[in-house]
């Protein structure tokens, strides 16, 4: 019950920050007159987007579906290039360059190549969301492996522990709060992957649409669905914390 007080107290500044700036928003489009397809007052998108909700529901699924398919492909990836990193001194020299360079790709340059490669389906969003989301976690591990404990290795090195057996015993557990860290900004980037990723080829989902209602001149149902993208990835964030006790919960910090 403490904790939970002392995380809304946290909380607060942001909260009355955020209803300071609703607030400011729907008086100037009153004051102003503002027309709501330029527009639209709060109000009107919390309105609106309950109004639509049925059909704002039935395109988040696809882009909730597309978020954990690419999210899981880009923690395998990420686990698997920092694990091979950590315990190869040479492909760290390798393979460090290559992920900098991964994060020069213009995706928006890219993205339409996929869709010639991969055609329409999953494919071509799930390799968006992953070229978006793995650098974090990969690059987190690997600083994460090499912040270990220098005392325990070596501790477990004079005890004649394998190379595995360190760094199940010692590197693994050391690496989870930077882990957690680069988890926590991978899934944000995700959802944000996801809706891009839509928007170069797919028949439903979030990202269409916001594109359809753009065309429309809808622009609170635009802001309705930026809404919930916001809120779907404040869920995800917030579930991060959640996963990281359940599974590693001597990584939290603070």
């Amino acid at each position: 019950m403490t904790g939970a007080l002392g995380r809304l107290r946290r909380l607060t500044p942001a909260l009355v920050l955020v209803l300071v700036g609703l607030a400011v928003w729907q008086w100037y489009v009153t004051a102003s007159a503002v027309r709501p397809q330029v527009l639209p007052s709060p109000l009107r998108v919390l309105t609106e987007g309950w109004a639509f909700r049925a059909q704002i529901w039935a395109n988040a699924l696809p882009t909730l579906q597309v978020t954990a398919v690419g999210f899981a492909v880009s923690l395998a990836v990420g686990w698997a290039i920092a694990v091979a990193v950590d315990f190869s001194p040479w492909l760290r020299r390798a393979l460090t360059p290559l992920l900098v360079a991964s994060q020069t790709l213009p995706i928006i340059a890219i993205a339409p190549l996929l869709i010639i490669w991969f055609g329409f389906g999953l494919a071509p969003k799930v390799v968006v969301i992953a070229l978006v989301t793995f650098f974090p976690i990969a690059v987190g591990l690997i600083e994460g492996f090499g912040r270990t404990d220098r005392q325990a290795t070596n501790l477990l090195r004079s005890m004649g522990a394998s190379r595995w057996a360190q760094f199940r015993y010692v590197r693994l557990p050391g690496a989870m709060p930077s882990f957690f860290t680069a988890l926590r900004i991978g899934i944000t980037y995700a959802v944000t992957g996801a809706i891009f990723a839509e928007y170069v080829g797919a028949s439903a989902g979030l990202g269409i649409f916001m594109n359809l209602q753009k065309n429309s001149f809808r622009t609170d149902l635009v802001l309705a669905a930026v809404l919930v993208t916001a809120l779907i990835s404040v869920s995800l964030y917030g579930l991060t914390f959640l996963v990281q006790r359940l599974v590693a919960p001597w990584s939290r910090r603070g």
